[in-house]
């Protein structure tokens, strides 16, 4: 009996000094292109996960690369991440028309875990090449789920809509589902304009074809650098001033470019964050170290992602696995699923604990459960939000998404 917790001693004092090399996890974030607002909020959320686990014992680094919001250089940031630096892991990309090519072009092919924290596509969930693979998941809900709410809000507010979105698989996804939703719920879609996901100078040709039926609201299903320069032309040239917005749309930048007056009470959605005590934590933790969290979407989806990556790390290393993509990716249903202990954000050590004991644990995200399915899917809340005196602020949460 003595020298059996002499060798439990032993192995969990192994399992606390178990990484003292370094495992690599590579972002793709955006910090040019349309997307580029978000990339560096998304960057700080990554740090700080990978600096609480580091507390904890376990070090993560995180090497950085910019998608350019454009899939070509996706998939060469990506490719130098699996094949040069030799990550285990890619926490990214942010637009759904990037990261479908890097998981088609990379991440599935060369057997590396990919976790998207903000691409919404429903084509993500029935992704051919991701089939009886298992590597590609997400830490935010399909657009299945939000395009059945914003056509609801906005059915309650509007009786005819014209949309202008971004020819990819986001904004076609979302473009689709709100047709659905607004139309089931009486309303009527008058016109569905695409526009190139490359950011262009003028959008005047999509206005004049998205409004010549004068719809009661003009949908903004697009990034910032596109909607900053559409919605102000739309103000200025057609003296039009009915908007509705997403998480794509969901922007400072916007704000700053259109003019605070002329977004003022107008409405959108966005996968939101289950208010709670894992999202005050985070809040709290995030004030701390960067300063106030702003209300741009997926920084919380962020975080979960790069926590969920950390602690099925050490889920394998404590089971004497090797520190593989797949060792790895077997465990990160174990450790964000229930059953087992809730561990809120930041609560490493005392997940690193129960791990080595042989205890089972249920990381419970900033942004919500992070139950992936087995498509790699998750159910957040989704948040219905507007601007006001210059500001975005949460109007509610659905909880409950009808089925459709």
């Amino acid at each position: 009996m003595k020298r059996c917790l002499v060798i439990m001693a032993a192995l969990l004092l192994a399992a606390s000094f178990a990484f003292a090399q370094e495992v690599k996890i590579g972002t793709l974030f955006a910090y040019t292109g349309p997307l580029k607002e978000f990339g560096p909020n998304f960057r700080k959320a990554a740090e700080l996960a990978a600096k609480q686990m580091a507390e904890a014992g376990l070090r993560i680094k995180l090497i950085h690369e910019d998608s350019e919001t454009s899939a070509i250089p996706a998939i060469n940031a990506a490719k130098k991440l699996v094949e040069v630096d030799k990550v285990i892991a890619i926490v990214g990309a942010l637009a759904s028309g990037v990261t479908i090519p890097v998981a088609e072009s990379v991440a599935i092919p060369k057997g590396v875990i990919q976790i998207s924290p903000a691409s919404t596509s429903p084509l993500i969930t029935y992704l051919p090449a991701d089939k009886g693979r298992d590597f590609l998941f997400r830490t935010c809900p399909s657009d299945a789920l939000q395009g059945v709410v914003a056509g609801k809000v906005a059915a309650e507010l509007y009786k005819t809509a014209s949309i202008l979105y971004v020819n990819n698989p986001y904004g076609q996804g979302l473009a689709e589902q709100f047709k659905r939703s607004f139309e089931k719920r009486g309303g009527k879609v008058l016109a569905m304009v695409p526009h190139d996901e490359k950011a262009a100078e003028s959008y005047t040709a999509e206005l004049r074809k998205a409004l010549a039926g004068k719809p009661d609201v003009l949908c903004a299903f697009s990034y910032p650098e596109h909607g900053k320069v559409y919605l102000k032309e739309a103000i200025e040239f057609f003296k039009f001033r009915s908007f509705f917005f997403c998480d794509g749309t969901k922007s400072y930048d916007i704000i700053k470019a259109v003019g605070a007056e002329n977004l003022e009470g107008q409405m959108g959605t966005a996968p939101g964050s289950a208010k709670g005590k894992a999202y005050d934590i985070l809040v709290a933790d995030y004030k701390i170290a960067y300063g106030t969290l702003p209300p741009l979407p997926y920084i919380t989806n962020t975080y979960d992602a790069t926590a969920v990556l950390g602690l099925a790390i050490y889920a394998a290393k404590v089971k004497g696995l090797p520190i593989t993509p797949k060792n790895v990716r077997d465990q990160l249903r174990f450790v964000a699923n229930p059953p087992g202990e809730v561990i809120l954000p930041g609560e490493f050590k005392k997940a690193f604990e129960l791990l080595a004991k042989g205890k089972d644990i249920n990381y419970e995200g900033a942004a919500g459960s992070v139950d992936f399915d087995e498509n790699g899917d998750v159910i957040t809340p989704i948040e219905i939000w507007k601007y006001t005196k210059g500001k975005i602020v949460t109007v509610r949460l659905e909880y409950e998404i009808p089925k459709e």
